[in-house]
This record gives structure tokens, sequence and C-alpha cells, in this order.
């Protein structure tokens, strides 16, 4: 067992154990990662909000250190089964990319236990990809899959990381190590002729035009077109909804530039009258 996996906690769902970090005290703020990543993507948000925040970050089920799924399932109801559970709603909820999605579905589906919304490179749960970088992507995702190369795979779906403006020789090599373990060891967890057992929350488009929370969208700047629009797309009918960019960064804002994603996020969350980093 690793530091990381000794800091986490487990709450027994229905269909086994998801793991969760759980720090500090105050209103709850839930971290949501993005595919095939873990908790350990919100380490700097962790440290920061801690201090002002009863900080929870799980691992989605099939992710990091939660188990996989035996039957269909929902992840926006995993994640209300555990916040009901540790008592933690309603929570400001702030997800990159799946992470985003399943935020969203909870707001659709369990709106009582959500207090606001944070996206990052996410729209819904129904994401329309159409930019010809995107769709190049994840042409490549799917041929490295059907060749059984993992590590082509792995390539692949790594130029999320780097965006379509740079290589990935121009990020931070200590974010790419970290994304990649993190990939490799959720990756670890599955077989290729697994099952996938999601169930789709359903006509996201349509309902999210109705959010009644407050809601951010914080990019990076030079991620793919398609994460933006759908981003911009979400907030666009929302009252007061917005969206920022974090400059220099692409699909994770928040580990390329996490001075600039806190401080972004610690003024809307002061703008809601909750406590927090403000912007230098």
């Amino acid at each position: 067992m690793n530091d990381a996996a000794a800091l986490l906690r487990t709450w027994q769902s229905t269909d086994g154990a998801l793991a969760y970090r759980e720090e500090g005290a105050g209103p709850a703020l839930v971290l949501l990662h993005g595919g095939f990543l873990d908790h350990r993507m919100w380490e700097e948000q962790i440290n920061a909000f801690s201090p002002h925040y009863r900080v929870i970050a799980p691992d989605a089920r099939g992710h990091g250190a939660s188990a996989n799924a035996t039957r269909p399932f929902r992840p926006a109801d995993d994640l209300a089964g555990l916040l009901r559970a540790i008592e933690a709603g309603p929570a400001v909820l702030v997800g990159v990319s799946m992470g985003g999605a399943t935020a969203v579905d909870t707001v659709l589906e369990h709106p009582r236990l959500v207090r606001a919304l944070v996206v990052s490179g996410a729209g819904t749960s129904e994401p329309v990809f159409q930019s010809p970088w995107m769709l190049d992507a994840s042409a490549a995702q799917q041929d490295a899959l059907a060749a059984g190369d993992l590590p082509g795979w792995v390539d692949a779906f790594m130029r999320l990381t780097s965006g379509p403006y740079r290589t990935l020789d121009e990020v931070d090599p200590e974010v790419v190590r970290r994304l990649r373990e993190m990939i490799f060891g959720t990756l670890a967890k599955h077989t290729g002729d697994e099952p996938d057992l999601r169930v789709p929350v359903v006509d996201t488009w349509r309902r999210a035009a109705d959010i009644a929370v407050p809601a951010l969208a914080v990019n990076g700047a030079l991620d793919a077109a398609d994460h933006l629009d759908m981003a911009a797309r979400l907030m666009r009918p929302l009252p007061g909804g917005r969206t920022v960019s974090v400059p220099g960064a692409a699909h994770y804002p928040n580990m390329e530039d996490p001075a600039r994603f806190n401080a972004e996020l610690g003024v809307f969350l002061n703008g809601l009258g909750l406590p927090g980093p403000r912007a230098a």
C-alpha cells in the first residue's frame, strides 16, 4: 500500500467498496476526477482548500482504489450514495472531464445534494466530439485498443494532456508522470473483454438548461475546441453561469497551473459567501 492509499477511506456500496480521500472541516467541497485517473489528480486542491472546507475526493467506480462494477450502475448514483452515507450534502461539486459530467448528472438526478457546480473541459455526460483533432485522437485510441496495444492507447489518450497546440514534451514532466501513473493504475484493474456496465443519464443537454445552482466553468485555454465548446454550451443558458480560462493549460488545468485554478475556484466560492483562498 502506498502513502496515498493509506489516506483513503471507504464506503461499502451495494456493489463493492468505493474509496475516497477526506480532509478538513467546513462546507463540503467534492472533487471529481477525470476518466482513467483517480483522486490524486486533486492533490494541490486538497492541500489548498482543506484548511477551509471538508474536502472529499472520491475514486469513481472502476478507478483508483474503488471496486469495479459487477452490475449496471450510474456514477451519479454512486456519488449520491456516498454523499448521503457520510452526510456531506449539499456540496459544491468540482469536476474535470468525466468528473464534470458526473457532477452535472448529479445535479440533474439528485439536486438536493448539490450547492454549486464547477466543471472543467466538460459539458454533460452526452459529449459532442466533432473537431478533426478530437476525432483523430479518438480514432488513435480505438486503433490501439483493437490491436491490443496498451502503451499505444495510453499515448493516444495522453494527447488530451497537451491539447492540439503543443506536444507532450512541452508539458511539465511531473504532471505527465503523475497522469501516466494514475492511468496505468486504473487500466490494471480491467481486462480488454470487460463489459461497460455504466447506465447513461438521458436527455442531459435539455435538462441541464434548467440547472438552478450557481455554476462556473474553469477551462484550460489550450484544451480541445470540443471541450471548450461543451463547457460554454453548458454555462450559456444558466443565470450567472460563466466561463474562465487558465492560460497555458489544456485538459487538466488544476494540475498544470494549480495556483491559477485554485484562485478562480476561490473567487467563485467567495462569491457564494463561502471561505477559502482568494485571487491575488
